[in-house]
């Protein structure tokens, strides 16, 4: 098998070299466990697939939006909110379905297709679009990791350091295989939640019973500042600009095709599940022993750690400032990716995790300026770090509808897609939520501007 790549005359390979002969090794390995056909070789196969959607919607859960959840649990408590993460979870699966047949087929990434269907006004317009919402949602997660890390008594500069550090070695120095195993297994720690809400033994009465509509707390209604502000960032941390660009590219870069798409579905779907799971378990943990506690809507990281030192205990508290360290490092390591993947498409620049460091520096180097830049923006002291949060998840939902209407004209272009092209079902459930999101983002901009008409 690498004799084949090796014999590859190189002025046969693209441009970016390196990483064409290190997708085409992967995808002969996967043409190999396909070809053997035992169950030994299936479950390699599915191993070997498996990576993009878990990563998407696992780092979809990153420190802001778990500092959201439990933002939103503080506030509403066990109610509405707690249902309403499965209609979000399978709103994320439409939108990032679409990114997989995207990729799969055109074998191009989202900025990159943009660029030559759209033009360069579009192009530009979606790249600032991407890289300035990465840049605020960065600042999240280092708040996140810098808090987290803090309830061990790690100082805030060097635990700053060590993020970056770490993202900045598994982007530049590893091969997309070795990144992408390394996130699968940070990733996996997000789930530490799951037992930290079973410790803390919130009343699971009062939780089956918001999901059948009892008991929900409603101050204000459903047009009130707080509950569409919190219904935006919910929306905004399911479903983000980042995570449509960074799955195609990855898609795209892992050497996915067409007939790997039903276990793309497949692996995306687990993400999902991981997504909701988490979700759930945070807003119960907010609502159970954090609602009540005043002006709960802009309740910090700190805050909620030691809520929950004097309601859940030492332990309890200390996986979930471990779970806040993970969910910041992951969603760090894959939107940084995401920036570098989409300005590298948008500039024609080589653009593979693959790409050796001194081939490739103006692949990796803007893209790490701008986490650079979101880490040192942290470090500032007196910032109002949960209203930053929040406003930075709105501020994504603000941004979604126009990534959402080019991922929509995109996957309606036949001339690309060809017999993959959306369905007339699959449009009519994303032009539905395209609506939605639109409506949210009115109600929220007219009820903050007049609040005194509602």
């Amino acid at each position: 098998m690498n004799t084949v790549v090796k014999d590859i005359p190189a002025a046969a390979l693209p441009d970016d070299v390196q990483g064409f002969r290190h997708r085409l090794r992967d995808r002969l390995h996967v043409q190999e466990l396909r070809r053997r056909g035992t169950l030994a070789s299936r479950l390699l196969l599915a191993m070997a697939l498996v990576g993009p959607g878990i990563l998407v919607m696992l780092g979809d859960n990153d420190a802001g939006g778990v500092l959201t959840y439990a933002q939103t649990g503080a506030a509403y408590g066990l109610g509405i909110f707690l249902p309403l993460i499965i209609p979000l979870g399978f709103i994320a699966y439409v939108v990032q379905e679409m990114t997989i047949r995207l990729g799969a087929v055109t074998r191009r990434g989202h900025a990159e297709l943009i660029w030559r269907r759209y033009g360069p006004f579009w192009g530009i317009f979606s790249l600032f679009d991407l890289v300035a919402a990465n840049v605020l949602t960065l600042m999240t997660e280092f708040i996140g990791i810098r808090i987290g890390l803090a309830f061990f008594g790690v100082p805030g500069w060097l635990s700053i350091l060590l993020a970056l550090l770490f993202v900045a070695y598994v982007l530049v120095f590893l091969r997309y295989w070795s990144w992408e195993r390394i996130s699968l297994w940070v990733a996996a720690f997000n789930l530490v939640f799951v037992p930290v809400v079973l410790l803390a033994h919130p009343d699971w009465g009062a939780v089956a019973r918001a999901f059948v509509g009892s008991g929900w707390i409603l101050p204000g209604g459903f047009l009130s500042a707080t509950f569409l502000m919190l219904l935006s960032a919910n929306i905004g941390t399911t479903i983000a600009p980042w995570q449509l660009f960074f799955q195609q590219s990855c898609v795209v870069d892992k050497g996915l095709l067409p007939a790997d798409i039903p276990a793309s579905r497949r692996d995306l779907m687990i993400g999902v599940t991981g997504m909701v799971v988490v979700a759930i378990a945070i807003i119960t943990l907010g609502g159970a022993f954090l609602h009540g506690l005043p002006d709960a809507r802009n309740l910090s990281a700190l805050t909620i750690l030691h809520a929950l030192v004097r309601r859940v205990g030492p332990v309890g508290a200390k996986l979930f400032a471990l779970g806040l360290v993970e969910a910041g490092l992951i969603a760090s390591i894959v939107i940084t990716a995401s920036s570098a993947w989409a300005i590298g498409e948008a500039f024609d620049l080589p653009r593979s995790i693959n790409a050796r460091p001194r081939d490739a520096w103006a692949f990796y180097a803007p893209a790490l300026f701008g986490t650079l830049l979101a880490a040192a923006f942290v470090i500032l002291p007196h910032l109002p770090l949960g209203f930053l949060n929040l406003s930075v998840q709105v501020i994504a939902t603000v941004f979604m509808p126009a990534a959402m209407l080019f991922l929509l004209m995109l996957l309606n272009d036949r001339e690309l897609m060809g017999a993959y092209v959306n369905s007339p079902r699959r449009n009519a459930v994303s032009i539905a939520i395209l609506v939605l999101l639109i409506i949210c983002n009115a109600l929220y901009g007219v009820v903050t501007l007049f609040p005194k008409t509602f």
